[in-house]
């Protein structure tokens, strides 16, 4: 994405807000605003730092494009989802 406003631009907006949407958004029922801006935050570290994507090789945007700095974990050893790590 180059910021310019092109059309390929966009299809990768639609496509990010889509994944939002069904893998997020659809499955929870917020109660307020705020509780959905911090399962909004929570969503978005998990998807660039552990969900890997298929357009990357099945890697995480984080290891891509910051290959050499520490990548964040979700907080406190759990996932967005409420899975707890090991």
């Amino acid at each position: 994405m180059d910021g310019r406003g092109r059309v390929i631009d966009n299809i990768f907006i639609e496509r990010l807000w889509r994944t939002v949407k069904y893998e997020e958004v659809y499955l929870k029922d917020y109660q307020d605003v705020l509780e959905a801006l911090s399962n909004l935050k929570s969503y978005f570290a998990f998807y660039n730092h552990e969900r890997p994507h298929q357009a990357l090789d099945y890697q995480t945007p984080a290891m891509v494009h910051f290959p050499r700095k520490k990548r964040k974990r979700g907080m406190l050893g759990v996932d967005p989802h409420g899975v707890r790590r090991l």
